[in-house]
């Protein structure tokens, strides 16, 4: 089973380039972030064409995450329980895979803009409220893949600079605590579960030729729990989709499981 994140950057601009993404590479799940699209613009049409399911958290012009499945998708739950958020930021849902359910967490997780501001204040809240939330989820699904776009670089390797933006947005002590966390809570980081080239990123800026010169931060991610680690053959960030005209600023990354 392959599993992928991508943040499209406004599915409305981008479904070519992922109805043509889904047709090359076959994913049987794809968590995408940052739809920029409501509910009812959600193109479930054409998705379904294509042959997925879609579970779907969308969001007026900013926000909104979505579940794409090749399998039926069931007990869908959106946000994070207990978390007043008035942002669509989190949707879970469980597939029933062939080798047992399949629990898929898809977070567009809170940027937090710059250390000591009210938005980095509400990241480092909402931080914390995952870790709980993924708490209970590890307990009620032992098989479990958290993943989307965290907005953390959890080690210096995971940034093309990391000694100029250290203690920077997505670099801070605090942020890399927090990554941290939820891999005690028993997730692995599938990357890094492998060899790697160097510099290795999901993310650059569309400024001054960040993905030509290749400035980037490894900021998406996939966790996956201790049972379905040994599951685990592969895991790679597909660089093409940056390549496209008019592309997101994010690259998919893939696990294969």
């Amino acid at each position: 089973m392959k599993i992928a994140t991508w943040n499209v950057n406004s599915l409305g601009v981008r479904l070519p380039q992922v109805l043509d993404w889904l047709a090359a590479t076959a994913v049987d799940i794809l968590c995408l972030q940052e739809l920029k699209l409501h509910d009812d613009k959600f193109p479930l049409d054409a998705l379904r064409d294509a042959g997925y399911h879609a579970a779907v958290f969308g969001q007026k012009t900013y926000n909104g995450v979505a579940i794409l499945s090749r399998l039926p998708l069931r007990d869908v739950a959106k946000n994070i329980p207990g978390f007043e958020d008035a942002q669509s930021r989190v949707i879970a849902a469980t597939v029933d895979a062939p080798d047992g359910p399949l629990r898929v967490v898809n977070g567009y997780f809170v940027n937090g803009q710059e250390p000591g501001s009210e938005k980095f204040d509400y990241k480092m809240r909402w931080l914390h409220a995952l870790r709980e939330q993924m708490r209970a989820e590890l307990a009620a699904h032992p098989r479990l893949a958290l993943v989307g776009d965290f907005n953390i670089a959890p080690e210096d390797r995971d940034s093309f600079d990391p000694d100029g933006l250290r203690e920077t947005i997505h670099h801070t002590t605090e942020e890399r605590l927090h990554f941290q966390a939820l891999l005690d809570l028993g997730l692995t980081d599938a990357f890094r579960m492998f060899d790697q080239p160097e510099k290795s990123f999901s993310w650059w800026d569309y400024r001054m030729l960040g993905f030509q010169k290749n400035r980037g931060l490894r900021i998406d991610h996939i966790l996956v729990s201790d049972a379905l680690r040994p599951r685990v053959t592969a895991c790679h960030i597909d660089r093409a989709p940056r390549k496209n005209k008019q592309p997101s600023d994010h690259t998919p990354v893939v696990v294969e499981c």
